[in-house]
């Protein structure tokens, strides 16, 4: 079922935009945004909980979200990218997934 919801949604995000795509994977452990270019099929900016600057003491998964949400804002718009398509992929649209995309719009990313 998550493998048709994910092609379904991908399907409609690149027939409806041609925006860079702001694409979510959520492991049990960790969270992982990426900014890809799909004319060319390069990643242009990255953030994940496994990195190294990003504090483990953070318990909480939700706050854990809202870190990598910032990062990927912040990267992004360093890299002079402000507008992407949010792809969830296969996850519903709440929970950490939400509070990714919500820290990312507060951080001025448009989507």
């Amino acid at each position: 079922m998550e493998d048709k919801r994910k092609k379904r949604v991908r399907y409609k995000l690149k027939k409806v935009t041609s925006r860079n795509r702001l694409t979510v994977f959520r492991s049990n452990k960790h969270l992982y945004a990426q900014v890809i270019d799909d004319s060319v099929g390069k990643t242009l900016a990255s953030a994940s909980s496994k990195e190294k600057d990003i504090d483990m003491n953070i318990k909480d998964r939700k706050s854990m979200a809202e870190v990598i949400g910032k990062n990927i804002a912040q990267r992004s718009i360093e890299k002079g990218i402000k507008e992407v398509a949010f792809d969830k992929g296969q996850y519903k649209y709440h929970g950490l997934i939400k509070i990714l995309a919500d820290s990312a719009r507060n951080q001025g990313l448009i989507f």
